[in-house]
């Protein structure tokens, strides 16, 4: 499937920015036999006064923007033109979890792919007992590694209502865990937690989803945003799959990868400081059209 996606992000001041450094992580990346980025471009207006194009531990593009003169309002731009393949779910060949520590253990690198990055705690994802015990309650005897990844996102898709004014950027898991509201990035939250707490090697993957309108409505402009769903290890056969735990499904053509990370703090659009004083307002539009 071939898509041109259009992002736009703009932060408007209460008061003048003297200053400002910034990382910006919007730009999707080419893939191994998932996704290829045909052309792509990042901007700013206003214009920064220096800028570094860079790729993270990760593998994942950023582009660094620095602002020495001030501005009350700054827009960011991507466009990119992405071709992203169907991924095929294949024979289940995944370990249950007594196997899976063995598999982690013969795994000896730590390159970006490596399951050894994901296992244990993340600057956002500190173990939390309830939802290990959520997720000891879905992990039956017997059970492969693929089902009980499969029964926890059906699990959160089915106790977790959508609501995109009951959490923050900054709300904890524990927090989104314990109203069972939130957005893709508190579902997502969980469910790497969840799976963390079975050993279970899980990360966060930030991207854009196309969102197909009602049968006989056109589809709105900028009605698309940034998505974000979970990427987890399946054992040395299988590898890594993608799992939507907002939608409860497979990660498909539908979703195309900005970049992976252990959570949101290794993938988030846009961070970075500045000086000033006040509030912001923040706005972001997406459009994700096939191209026919």
């Amino acid at each position: 499937m071939l898509y041109d996606i259009n992002l736009k992000i703009t932060y408007a001041y209460e008061a003048p920015v003297s200053g400002g450094r910034h990382i910006v992580r919007v730009l999707p990346i080419s893939l191994h036999d998932r996704q290829r980025l045909v052309a792509g471009t990042v901007t700013c207006h206003p214009a920064p006064e220096e800028r570094r194009e860079n790729t993270d531990f990760f593998a994942n593009p950023s582009t660094m923007i620095l602002f020495r003169k001030a501005h009350e309002k700054l827009v960011i731009r991507m466009q990119a033109r992405v071709q992203v393949e169907a991924q095929a779910l294949t024979a289940d060949f995944s370990p249950g979890l007594a196997g899976l520590p063995v598999e982690i253990a013969n795994c000896w690198t730590l390159d970006a792919n490596s399951p050894h990055h994901f296992i244990g705690p993340s600057p956002r994802l500190p173990d939390d007992p309830g939802i290990a015990a959520y997720a000891r309650d879905v992990a039956e005897d017997g059970m492969t590694i693929r089902q009980i990844a499969l029964a926890i996102c059906e699990r959160i898709h089915k106790d977790f209502v959508y609501d995109p004014k009951a959490t923050t950027v900054d709300t904890t898991p524990r927090e989104a865990f314990k109203i069972k509201r939130g957005v893709c990035q508190d579902f997502t939250h969980v469910m790497i937690v969840a799976l963390r707490s079975l050993g279970i090697p899980a990360g966060y993957v930030s991207g854009f989803l196309r969102t197909i309108p009602p049968a006989g409505k056109e589809r709105l402009e900028g009605a698309d945003a940034m998505h974000a769903w979970v990427r987890l290890w399946c054992g040395t056969t299988s590898g890594w799959m993608e799992l939507d735990p907002t939608n409860n499904i497979p990660a498909g053509s539908d979703h195309i990868v900005v970049g992976h990370g252990r959570d949101y703090s290794d993938v988030a659009p846009v961070i970075g400081v500045l000086k000033s004083y006040g509030s912001h307002k923040t706005e972001q539009a997406v459009d994700v059209i096939p191209v026919k």
